[in-house]
């Protein structure tokens, strides 16, 4: 484990994109609650606040032109949120228009490699800086179709970046996390975790220096999974070929 300074926190500069959504609102307001001085609360559309320490600021994870707007404006950043993402409505790849799969693989995949590419300079010129990517549960699942072939996408750029960026002084933080309760998981019955406790247990990960966080049961027992056979996996396998 890494000696990552526990008050990495304290007096930092954070910026999270998709700031508007759940999980996002959670991080803006726990980052300042832990000590952090300023937090960009990026969007499209970015909203006011009401705090003069939540500096609102256009991003598009999907456009350069954004993306390199954003990091002219926060030269300043020391801890970068990946938070932003996508879905689609049903699961399968196979049904989804081209729009459909190249809009979740430019959100979910492409944009936060970009983003951590073009702020790699910015993070590695700090003595110390972190980066967080969300991933999901579903990065190890395939039930999601394209989804989670996009998080798995992420998952397996943040483990690259990790070890590139380890030179740097950058630390790379990969979440893993079912569903969580916010408007893009409606529809699912399923447990879910509270936006606010998932917040707090990444950001309790960082201060302690993991690099990965499982945030709850279903992401310890995917992960502990891996290793089976993929029928095990995919029980409905065995039924098709029986």
């Amino acid at each position: 484990m890494p000696s990552l300074n526990t008050s990495v926190l304290t007096d930092a500069v954070v910026l999270v994109t998709g700031a508007n959504g759940g999980i996002g609102t959670h991080f803006v307001h726990e980052a300042l609650a832990r000590g952090a001085s300023k937090v960009y609360a990026t969007a499209r559309n970015p909203r006011t606040w009401g705090d003069d320490r939540i500096v609102p600021l256009t991003l598009d994870v999907t456009d350069p032109a954004s993306v390199r707007a954003a990091v002219e404006a926060a030269q300043d950043t020391t801890v970068l949120i990946n938070n932003a993402g996508a879905s689609t409505p049903t699961p399968g790849i196979l049904s989804h228009t081209d729009e459909e799969i190249r809009h979740n693989v430019e959100t979910n995949f492409l944009g936060p490699l970009f983003l951590a590419r073009a702020f790699a300079p910015v993070l590695s010129a700090k003595e110390e800086s972190v980066l967080i990517d969300i991933h999901s549960a579903l990065s190890w699942y395939a039930v999601a179709g394209i989804y989670s072939a996009t998080k798995a996408a992420l998952w397996s750029a943040t483990n690259s970046l990790r070890l590139e960026l380890a030179a740097g002084n950058v630390h790379v933080v990969g979440v893993h996390v079912g569903y969580v309760d916010t408007p893009m998981a409606a529809h699912s019955t399923e447990p879910k975790t509270a936006p606010a406790d998932l917040v707090a247990t990444v950001f309790d990960a960082v201060q302690a220096g993991e690099y990965e966080v499982l945030a709850d049961e279903t992401s310890v027992n995917l992960k502990a999974g891996l290793s089976a056979p993929v029928e095990a996996i995919y029980p409905q396998l065995k039924r098709v070929s029986a």
